[in-house]
């Protein structure tokens, strides 16, 4: 059985060393990118099978790279795991799913906190790509 690709975009080099490293280890093969721009090159030339997105980041944010993939006739069925460090209590104010969402655009299949839980992030992955 061929591996799954996994694509992380985070502009925290840390970060995405640390989610690959993972992921490699529990049998996924990655690919990666450190903006938004550079990760919409990436996620159309690899095509990879599921999408793990930071969502604030410099040159593309994350929230407008969801939208160009969401858009995309290609790309749009690619799963999304959002992935921010900025969530409640900190910012209460802050609704980043009507950010992302709107009514033409669905919402990403998952949304996850920094710092990164391990085992619940395995788990998300491991649900959404059975369930596309």
């Amino acid at each position: 059985m061929e591996k799954k690709k996994i694509m992380v975009i985070d502009d925290e080099e840390d970060v995405v060393t640390y989610l690959t490293t993972f992921l490699e280890e529990q049998g996924y093969q990655t690919c990666s990118a450190f903006d938004g721009t550079e990760g919409l090159e990436k996620i159309q030339k690899e095509r990879p099978d599921l999408i793990c997105l930071d969502l604030l980041m410099p040159e593309k944010s994350g929230i407008l790279l969801y939208r160009e993939i969401r858009k995309n006739p290609e790309l749009k069925d690619i799963p999304v795991i959002m992935i921010t460090g900025f969530v409640a209590p900190e910012y209460p104010l802050i609704d980043f799913r009507r950010f992302i969402s709107k009514r033409s655009i669905p919402p990403p299949e998952m949304f996850m906190e920094k710092p990164i839980d391990r085992q619940a992030l395995l788990k998300a992955i491991q649900e959404t790509l059975a369930a596309h």
